[in-house]
Formats: C-alpha cells, sequence, structure tokens
C-alpha cells in the first residue's frame, strides 16, 4: 500500500454510532473530510449499497476517514462487509479504490461498493443513508 492508500470513504453504517465498528473505525481512524461519488446508494434493506457510474448525474454521498494502519483496519472492515475469497462468492460489497470529490479536488479513497443485481432495489435519490 502507498501513502494514498490510507483514505477511506464511508456512506453507510459506519457512521452509524451504534455499529460496534463504527466505534472500531473512529478508534483506529480519524475524519478527514465529507466527499462523494457520481453513482447511486440503494436500499438493500437494513444497510445501503452504493454503486459507481461515471457519467451518472446523482451522487453517493459519505465521510472519508485517515486511517491508522490501513492494512489492519481494512482487513478487519473487509470482515465485517463480507468482502475477500473466505465469503460466498460473488461478494455483496467489494472494496475498490474509487476517486471522490472534495471540496479540495479529486482524491482516490477506499469504498466498498455493491457487487450484486439492484434490480427491485429501492434507490435512494439524496444519495445519502
Amino acid at each position: 500500500m502507498n501513502e494514498n492508500d490510507q483514505y477511506l470513504f464511508v456512506y453507510g453504517t459506519l457512521l452509524d454510532d451504534s455499529n460496534p465498528y463504527c466505534a472500531f473505525l473512529k478508534e483506529n481512524s480519524r475524519f478527514y473530510q465529507e466527499g462523494r461519488f457520481r453513482g447511486a446508494l440503494y436500499n438493500i434493506g437494513n444497510y445501503p449499497g452504493a454503486t459507481i457510474h461515471p457519467a451518472c448525474q446523482t451522487f453517493v454521498y459519505g465521510s472519508i476517514f485517515t486511517m491508522d494502519d490501513p492494512k489492519s483496519v481494512l482487513k478487519e472492515l473487509d470482515e465485517y462487509e463480507g468482502f475477500g475469497d473466505d465469503f460466498s462468492q460473488p461478494n455483496e460489497f467489494v472494496r475498490e479504490l474509487v476517486t471522490i470529490e472534495t471540496e479540495n479536488g479529486p482524491m482516490p479513497c477506499w469504498a466498498y461498493l455493491y457487487n450484486l443485481p439492484t434490480e427491485g432495489r429501492p434507490l435512494i435519490p439524496s444519495g445519502k443513508y
């Protein structure tokens, strides 16, 4: 990992203070700034799922965190998101480096993106969960 890999874009239940993984994230990273990317946000049930669409006119909004130790933080969050070879394939979420728009310009951040079909999933038009 290089220094640009220390940023994580979060848009869903990881921002919910009642979630123990939110507490883990806050203990092992620092809020950096707000951001957004072009895409769509869907209601998957008890949580949202974001998809990226660079030509889209809608955005997914969230927060960017600077991770203290990206390898260990991402390992823990991969477990929470069910991402990796040890989970059923295809994974419901995949972790990808995404270009996030910020008030200071674009920056690369890790983000967990929804990886299953979105047909029949309600769209969250505001892009905020």
